[in-house]
């Protein structure tokens, strides 16, 4: 199984975003698809997570400005980020996440940097 990210990179404050996450050898329209984060010395958190019957989750601090979406066709997660802040800057990870018990993925992340 193979996640690689895309569509990182350095915005300033209010700017937008759009991050990429291909699958490969992956049953992919059976997986919870997500968004993590993680800052230098911090604990990975969710942002987004999609499932596979389509239901969105956003943390609290992203509602309203980020957009998780799922192209079963590509093998493909999308976060859309819109009205960024500096607080968001961050690895974003894709998560793939077959349910109770089995394997997770990861991909190996991409640097979202929000700086005036």
């Amino acid at each position: 199984v193979q996640l690689v990210e895309s569509g990182g990179g350095s915005v300033h404050p209010g700017g937008s975003l759009r991050l990429s996450c291909v699958a490969s050898e992956i049953d992919f329209d059976k997986n919870a698809m997500a968004w993590y984060r993680q800052a230098s010395g911090k604990q990975r958190e969710l942002v987004a997570q999609v499932t596979a019957d389509g239901i969105t989750y956003y943390a609290d601090s992203v509602k309203g400005r980020f957009t998780i979406s799922r192209d079963n066709a590509n093998n493909m997660i999308y976060l859309q980020m819109n009205n960024l802040k500096l607080e968001d800057t961050d690895v974003y990870y894709c998560n793939a996440n077959p349910g109770p018990g089995r394997k997770i993925f990861w991909g190996q992340g991409t640097q979202v940097t929000v700086s005036s």
